[in-house]
């Protein structure tokens, strides 16, 4: 789910920006980072990136030599987020459909849980429309439920994963 990872990065400070203080550059430097981090929303092998938690190291900044342009090599800390299957999680139902129903977890929007992965659950239609147990359990919209992630999908041009979950393990479902 969260992952402590070490990541290098380039940073590029445009000639303008650059102070003979190096107090200043490596003020650039950081918030230069924080951009490019903040722009990047997600990585296929990381999940979303989530945080920048210390800035490792700032290598040798090297000029390029048709603008001017410096290049700092960066290592750095940050916290990311990755579901992965057989994984238990808790999410936030944001639509209800006839065939299942559509979750959020921490920045994952594109959960979808199918009518078919909730065994003893029947879907009952309505204004608000629910699913519903025999121990009148309900799984509506705003309810959080525990699920296991079958599995996982990369959308390369959103940027951004989706997952196939189920209800089929021991207290998985709706908490209350």
């Amino acid at each position: 789910m969260f992952l402590k990872v070490q990541l290098p990065w380039n940073v590029v400070i445009p000639a303008e920006s650059l102070d003979i203080k190096g107090l200043m550059l490596q003020k650039s430097i950081v918030v230069r980072l924080l951009d490019e981090f903040a722009s990047r929303k997600a990585t296929k092998d990381l999940g979303y990136l989530l945080a920048l938690t210390t800035l490792e190291s700032i290598g040798e900044g090297r000029v390029r030599e048709h603008t001017g342009d410096v290049l700092f090599p960066v290592v750095f800390s940050g916290i990311t987020f990755k579901l992965f299957r057989g994984e238990i999680a808790e999410g936030v139902v944001h639509k209800v459909l006839k065939h299942g129903v559509f979750l959020s977890c921490g920045p994952v929007e594109n959960i979808y849980l199918s009518k078919l992965k909730m065994p003893d659950y029947d879907y009952v239609p309505g204004e608000n429309p629910v699913f519903m147990n025999s121990k009148m359990s309900k799984i509506e919209k705003g309810s959080t439920v525990r699920f296991i992630v079958i599995g996982t999908k990369w959308l390369e041009s959103e940027r951004e994963f989706q997952a196939l979950v189920g209800l089929h393990a021991d207290y998985l479902g709706p908490v209350s």
